[in-house]
């Protein structure tokens, strides 16, 4: 009933990345006559691989919403080796957010999506991905979710185990050439006032002793204050008490978690539940 391919598109620097496309056999990848509803889901960070696996929550996603699921394997991922996982840290961090918004773009290009049918979703250093390109690039999203995301880039090493990702993001306080590579990407720091950002919608809880909340409810604050007042879509945050970052959530709280997720995309990408 569904087809998996793996396509490989030109990122900012003429990198070439690959990407996860899945979706129903109705569509045809030759020729997809989108646009579709489509989530994009990322991470790029700590030498993790993104490799193809079963979700009930995406099938649902594919089944139930006529969607299309594509997962690209950014750099800082451990896909190629240690030098792909490498090219996606520190001071090479933006090739991350470069190599996702490029995927962005071969979707809308090749007619699977368009910005206003398309969603990003990412969690931990994934919320860190969904929350920068949701400053950088607005026009190319019509909904990003940061999911208990790493988003004050300058103070992370301050809270909880934060020192221990200065291997993949370095440390502000220690240097200079970090401090200013931290700083032009940080979510907390980059929103900007005057542009019409994507409907936004920030998850964390009270109780995560990895990723603090206080990441979250600083990038929500400073969205409502600086885009709140003339964003035509919305900016929510959803906080989820007596949970973590994740790890060993009941069921009953991951199923209403996915689907309030689910309803907001949904409704700001015009996708349609279908029985």
């Amino acid at each position: 009933d569904y087809v998996a391919t793996q396509a490989f598109y030109e990122s900012k620097d003429k990198t070439k990345v690959p990407m996860f496309i899945v979706h129903k056999k109705t569509i045809d990848p030759k020729n997809p006559k989108g646009p579709h509803p489509t989530l994009m889901y990322g991470y790029g960070g700590f030498n993790i691989s993104l490799t193809p696996s079963f979700s009930i929550s995406r099938l649902v996603w594919m089944q139930h919403f006529n969607g299309i699921y594509a997962v690209p394997n950014l750099r800082g991922g451990g896909e190629y080796g240690e030098e792909w996982h490498k090219a996606g840290t520190k001071l090479k961090k933006q090739n991350v957010f470069d190599d996702f918004q490029f995927a962005a773009k071969y979707l809308i290009d090749n007619n699977y999506t368009s910005p206003e049918n398309l969603a990003i979703w990412g969690g931990s250093n994934g919320g860190l991905l969904t929350a920068a390109c949701a400053n950088q690039a607005p026009e190319l999203f019509g909904c990003a979710v940061a999911a208990v995301g790493v988003l004050d880039m300058l103070r992370f090493h301050k809270f909880t185990i934060g020192y221990a990702w200065c291997s993949d993001y370095g440390n502000a306080d220690k240097d200079k050439d970090e401090f200013e590579a931290l700083r032009a990407i940080s979510p907390c720091h980059n929103v900007r006032e005057g542009v019409q950002y994507p409907a936004v919608l920030v998850t964390t809880a009270d109780h995560d002793d990895r990723v603090s909340p206080l990441h979250s409810y600083k990038f929500i604050s400073a969205l409502q204050d600086k885009a709140g007042k003339s964003n035509k879509q919305p900016l929510l945050i959803r906080i989820e008490v007596k949970a973590g970052h994740g790890g060993g959530k009941p069921l009953s709280k991951q199923i209403e978690e996915i689907s309030d997720v689910y309803a907001f995309m949904a409704r700001n990408i015009g996708a349609k539940w279908q029985k």
